[in-house]
């Protein structure tokens, strides 16, 4: 008899320690990132946070993630889809809560590690910053970072995912702003067409058009669109005319000085394909109204990029039809498809 009870009380504690509540802990597993040869060094400082499986599946958590915003339902990724450079496809400027209107075009997120500044303006130094200014303009996610630590510290799966994804596992906005920083730095663009042909991978050439594009590009673009980035990351004034509803002056409004009037981040060409509308107003909705620009309709502004500057005394790019045609089919090998598909930045 006593046998008997000592095994049905050793049944009870093994039921009892299996049904228990799974132990979370902190996993610091390394998230390894193939950094491309073609690009430079990355600017980001990983040291002080490491890429691990757990933050990164956090950050791409919160990305999609509408209680990041004041009426919990606007996303970061409301006006970053994937499908479109991680831009807000079709919009000249981005949309927020209640039906707020921002000043700026979203600009595409991809290749973020090797930025030193963001934002069209560069206000952000740092991506770990850059997140603050949408979750807290009144016209994009109108939160603050303390409702959104509120919130989420509710939700058990935070909770637990944060507890996983950080040593101290605090839910805070260094963590919220780490984590987003995580899924932010791996999407790198880097296997368009272009890539695989400047790595000789894959066999890959370029057809005749194209190479003529890149040839033309190399002599009339890359000064400012350098690197394999395809921005020097600079802010120039490239001779937009001011549009009077926005009244815009771009950098100048981080510290007033009169060299940065209506002068702009120099964007990446990286899938411009399909990251339309642009300009930082949307201005323009393709490629060939972009062109038309740069040949025949830069306006003297008073401060426009000595770059531009022609010899008679007027400003623009001279380009024939067939290099802006050239041009944007050389533009178009650097859709990475890859990129724009991959199933580890999808919310599903």
């Amino acid at each position: 008899m006593k046998k008997t009870l000592l095994f049905f009380i050793s049944i009870m504690v093994f039921c009892s320690c299996s049904n228990s509540e799974e132990v979370v802990a902190y996993e610091a597993v390394p998230l390894t990132v193939d950094w491309p040869s073609n690009f430079p060094e990355i600017t980001y400082n990983l040291d002080n946070n490491p890429l691990t499986d757990a933050g990164f599946e956090l950050g791409k958590k919160l990305f999609y993630e509408g209680r990041l915003s004041s009426n919990n339902a606007i996303a970061c990724a409301f006006c970053h889809e994937q499908a479109f450079a991680f831009t807000h496809h079709g919009h000249n400027l981005s949309h927020g809560v209640n039906g707020g209107i921002g000043l700026r075009n979203a600009q595409p997120m991809q290749n973020l590690a090797y930025q030193t500044s963001f934002m069209w303006d560069g206000a952000a130094t740092h991506l770990d910053l850059q997140p603050i200014i949408p979750i807290t303009s009144d016209l994009e996610m109108g939160e603050t970072l303390g409702n959104i630590v509120t919130k989420l510290s509710t939700d058990v799966y935070y909770q637990e995912q944060f507890t996983r994804a950080f040593a101290d596992g605090e839910i805070n906005s260094e963590n919220i702003l780490k984590a987003l920083s995580q899924f932010m730095l791996t999407m790198v663009s880097s296997n368009s067409k272009y890539d695989k042909y400047v790595r000789n991978e894959e066999n890959m050439t370029l057809s005749s058009i194209e190479q003529d594009g890149l040839n033309t590009f190399d002599v009339k673009c890359a000064s400012c669109h350098s690197s394999d980035l395809f921005t020097d990351q600079n802010f120039r004034n490239n001779g937009l005319s001011i549009n009077p509803q926005l009244n815009d002056k771009g950098r100048y409004e981080i510290g007033n000085n009169p060299d940065d009037l209506y002068t702009f981040r120099v964007p990446s060409l990286r899938n411009v394909e399909v990251s339309y509308p642009f300009m930082h107003d949307g201005r323009f909705a393709t490629l060939e109204a972009v062109l038309d620009f740069y040949d025949s309709g830069i306006t003297d502004n008073g401060n426009v990029d000595p770059l531009l500057l022609k010899p008679d005394g007027s400003y623009g790019i001279d380009l024939s039809d067939y290099e802006k045609e050239s041009i944007i089919a050389f533009l178009k090998t650097l859709t990475d498809h890859e990129f724009l598909e991959d199933e580890r930045f999808s919310e599903y």
